[in-house]
Order: structure tokens, then sequence, then C-alpha cells
């Protein structure tokens, strides 16, 4: 089992983004210090009254230089809010920068208006979120490569760096529906689920679909779960 903090980098009243920031990475090194396993970012645009992660990536950049053993996780990346190929490259470089520690969380997030203010719809979210996964996972092979897609194109693309490890950076999904759990499963990816007001016993149905999906889908192992909740 393995212990991580998810971290916002809440807004509050009568506090500036240098503070946010600096408590932020304070916090950090107490993790680090204390022997937690993981820090998680999450990621939020344009939403000022909340976060000010609206570039998590830069904070994982800024954290791995920061600390020596603690993984650096995202939860989660909004894949169609961006150019697949500069997502390749950004985590690739976090990835190396951290000596394999980034855990790339990736997702579609349930907040439409993000997506309505880059001028996205949302109803495209999920093929758009599709075709960005081939891409990472094709770019990360290290090869040239070309995709046709609906969304996105990718013509003779060779991407620099490449990530730490040779099978790329460590990647989960996260998941809330029955539908997106079985998806992860048969995708072969673990999962992260964020615990909200969720009833428990959806969320033992949800991981039964996804371990069912998994083993049915012919992958190997034991899938692994990351589950995250309030702790006081």
């Amino acid at each position: 089992m393995h212990f991580g903090a998810f971290m916002e980098f809440s807004q509050r009243d009568g506090v500036s983004d240098q503070e946010i920031f600096r408590e932020g990475f304070n916090f950090v090194a107490d993790a680090e210090a204390w022997g937690l396993d993981s820090v998680w970012l999450a990621e939020f645009h344009f939403m000022p009254d909340r976060s000010v992660l609206g570039s998590p990536i830069t904070v994982a950049a800024a954290i791995a230089g920061r600390t020596q053993r603690i993984r650096i996780g995202m939860a989660v990346y909004v894949l169609p809010l961006n150019n697949p190929l500069r997502i390749v490259e950004e985590v690739a470089t976090v990835d190396q920068i951290s000596a394999g520690r980034f855990e790339l969380g990736i997702g579609r997030s349930g907040f439409v208006r993000m997506y309505r203010s880059y001028g996205i719809k949302y109803d495209e979210s999920e093929r758009r979120f599709d075709e960005a996964l081939m891409i990472l996972r094709t770019a990360w092979k290290g090869k040239s490569f070309t995709f046709e897609g609906e969304h996105y194109q990718v013509y003779d693309a060779q991407i620099s760096p490449i990530p730490y490890s040779s099978s790329g950076p460590s990647m989960r999904m996260a998941a809330t529906s029955a539908s997106t759990f079985e998806k992860v499963g048969k995708l072969g990816l673990p999962v992260f689920v964020g615990l909200r007001g969720d009833d428990l016993s959806q969320l033992v149905g949800g991981l039964e679909r996804f371990r069912k999906t998994w083993k049915t889908s012919g992958h190997n192992g034991s899938p692994s779960v990351y589950l995250r909740g309030p702790l006081y």
C-alpha cells in the first residue's frame, strides 16, 4: 500500500498567489521528510477562486528539482485541452528531470466550463481523449511516426527527449462512471478514483467492473488502484 497527498494549491481570501505557491512547495518538502510516497497535482483552468494550478506540469518540474525521493503525479492531466505532442514532450522532460519519479494521471475532467473557455466542445472530449492517448503511447516508443485522426494529425514526428524509462512514464487513468471503469480495464491501465460524495457501494461496483474487464481483456498481473479521499 502506498500513501500520498493530493494537492490543489488552493486559493483563499486574503492570501496571495505567491504565498500559495510558497505554502505548496513547503508542504511537498515536509511530505518527503515525513516519508510519504507521492504528491499529486490537480489541474484547474480559469477558476481564480479555487486554485492556481493552471499549469501543473510546470509545478511538477519545479517539485522534481526540489526533491530527491518522492514521486510526483498529475491527477489528472486533462488530455483533450492540449496538443498531445506537446503533452508528450512536457511529460518526457519532467520524467527525465525527476529521474523516473513522474506519475502521469490522465482524464477528461467534468468541468465543462474549462472546455468552453478553450473553445473546445465537451461532447468531443472522449474522442479527443482516445486519439491523444494513442499518440502518447506511440510517441514514447521514440521512433518517427505519423497519425491521422479526426481531431489530431501528426506528420513524421520523433520526440526528444524520450522518457527516463524505455517503457515510458508510469501512467494511470481516472474513472468515475461504470463505462469508464470498464474502459480503463480494457486499456490495461492502473486506475485513479476520486472519492467525493459517492456511495461506497458504487465505488465497490466500479472497481469490480474494472478488475473483471482487466482479466477478460487478457491483461496479466494484478491491476493497481489509487484512491483519493479526505483525511483529517
